[in-house]
């Protein structure tokens, strides 16, 4: 990629965002050093703000070191340079999946501190063709393989991907005519991470015209199938779906007469809309709860309740998923649900429960189920119960669905 041409890309995606600094992810690899290059200069034939991040996961000692070179380079290219350092692996889970969600949130707080419009990353064509080969051995569907978006918002902030036409090899060329040097991190070569074997395996099938640029083309055209998937959903939400405190009622009927497709998709983004899950549920999972609709019976999925009711499927917050949880007022509970409300001094944010709903002697004027109403946020001071404004016992205060879920019909166009 050229100068002009890095410069063309960035002048189009930042056209519908706000003038202001712009982010930088940067590990010290050859594709991350080779952006930061290129936006140094950037910067300085447009006179714009940037503002590099490294963020450390903890995970290797040489991390440490990582960080200090970026924080070298980026102050000889006269950029400021900042290291976040994640301390949540408890050794539990999924560590690869874990970091990453933990890096995008990681980001995202940073850029807000900065004040960047945008976060701008250094995945490539190369990365795009790795990623679908290692969706295609698990089985994946048209979402997964389709391409990774050139732009898209995680927590309220937009990142970038402005090398994704581009190389490795192209990146690492143009680092050497620079004489800047990068890190190699020893992990790329160790054959028990699918992405070293995925990285193989391509180069094995390049004989039969499976490149990164092919493989790239394959994932753009799952990408229209899918944004082509989406907007029948989405029509599908508008006309069937509607939203009651935060709860949805799908028309069961109209529900059975979509094709399997599009019902899954509806469901999948109807589980994360309301439990705010990062991931979708397993394939598997999801059709055994297609099933449980079709047999007109309730399930429980995702941190979601699905309940049979009244000639609709409502599907709510599971009770058990947020008993737990609670948050000052003014707070995103269960990052959803803002309560803001008077004399909050002393005040949490809590689950109603079975106890405040005896308390809400009015709560089947919502329509909703009990134990729907149950998983609702509560204003408690204590143990008392101050107000539940979702279960009608307001006092003055208000419960309010945050920026991110006001709108579930819209989520099915961004992806």
């Amino acid at each position: 990629m050229t100068g002009t041409e890095f410069d063309a890309f960035l002048s189009t995606a930042c056209e519908t965002l706000p003038a202001g600094p712009v982010g930088l992810a940067v590990s010290g690899g050859g594709d991350s050093m080779a952006l930061m290059l290129m936006a140094a200069e950037w910067a300085d034939r447009t006179g714009s703000t940037v503002h590099a991040v490294t963020v450390d996961h903890g995970l290797r000692p040489e991390a440490a070191g990582e960080a200090a070179f970026v924080g070298e380079t980026a102050a000889a290219l006269g950029l400021s340079h900042d290291v976040l350092r994640w301390t949540g692996w408890d050794g539990q889970g999924n560590l690869q999946d874990q970091a990453r969600q933990a890096r995008y949130h990681l980001l995202a707080q940073w850029a807000g501190k900065r004040g960047a419009i945008a976060v701008l990353l250094g995945h490539t064509i190369d990365d795009q063709a790795e990623t679908l080969l290692m969706r295609l051995a698990r089985g994946a569907g048209v979402d997964g393989l389709s391409a990774m978006a050139p732009q898209f918002t995680r927590h309220g902030v937009s990142f970038l991907r402005p090398l994704m036409q581009v190389q490795r090899r192209t990146l690492r060329g143009y680092l050497r005519d620079r004489g800047q040097e990068w890190i190699e991190d020893p992990s790329n070569e160790d054959t028990k991470f699918d992405r070293v074997k995925a990285r193989q395996a391509l180069e094995a099938l390049a004989p039969l015209g499976l490149n990164s640029e092919t493989l790239s083309r394959v994932a753009g055209n799952m990408a229209q199938a899918r944004d082509a998937l989406n907007w029948s959903a989405h029509r599908f939400v508008r006309s069937a779906v509607a939203t009651v405190a935060g709860d949805l009622i799908i028309q069961r009927d109209a529900f059975l007469d979509l094709p399997d497709e599009l019902a899954r998709r509806v469901l999948v983004r109807a589980l994360c809309w309301i439990s705010g899950a990062g991931y979708v549920p397993r394939r598997a999972e999801v059709w055994h709860l297609l099933q449980a609709v079709r047999e007109g019976k309730g399930a429980t999925l995702h941190g979601c309740r699905m309940m049979p009711r009244k000639g609709g499927l409502h599907l709510f917050r599971e009770y058990v998923a947020v008993k737990g949880l609670t948050c000052d007022p003014g707070h995103a509970w269960d990052g959803r649900w803002v309560l803001t409300g008077p004399e909050s001094a002393g005040c949490h944010i809590a689950v109603l429960g079975e106890a405040g709903l005896a308390l809400c002697l009015d709560w089947r004027d919502t329509g909703r189920p009990a134990a729907a109403v149950m998983a609702d946020p509560a204003v408690w001071r204590r143990d008392r119960l101050i107000a539940a404004p979702l279960a009608g016992v307001a006092n003055g205060w208000q419960a309010e669905l945050g920026p991110e879920r006001d709108d579930f019909a819209n989520t099915l166009l961004s992806h």
